[in-house]
């Protein structure tokens, strides 16, 4: 019997195919971009990994993505708008940070 897939990790794996195929990258270059290994990025995609939400955040952030937004199940026909991309401002040495 193959193990039970938690809602939050399909979703979450399913917007990130969805934006990966969008940019047109392979799954290689989406890893090497969000700085995860290869197989790791697959594995968030099929939903068979379990995110820490400092994971869900770091990618949501390396694609300027609004993690919440990753969450949500979207629908298929809509537009990409629906994922909504965070604001990103200037910390005070200069670095980006969202919020």
């Amino acid at each position: 019997m193959a193990p039970r897939r938690s809602i939050l990790n399909q979703r979450f794996g399913a917007n990130l195919r969805r934006v990966r195929r969008m940019m047109g990258m392979s799954q290689e270059q989406f890893a090497e971009m969000l700085g995860v290994h290869r197989t790791y990025a697959a594995a968030l995609e099929r939903g068979e990994r379990n995110s820490s939400l400092e994971t869900i955040e770091h990618i949501s952030q390396q694609l300027g993505m609004d993690p919440v937004a990753m969450l949500t199940a979207l629908d298929e026909a809509a537009p990409p708008a629906q994922l909504a991309r965070t604001p990103r401002r200037r910390g005070p040495g200069g670095e980006r940070r969202t919020g």
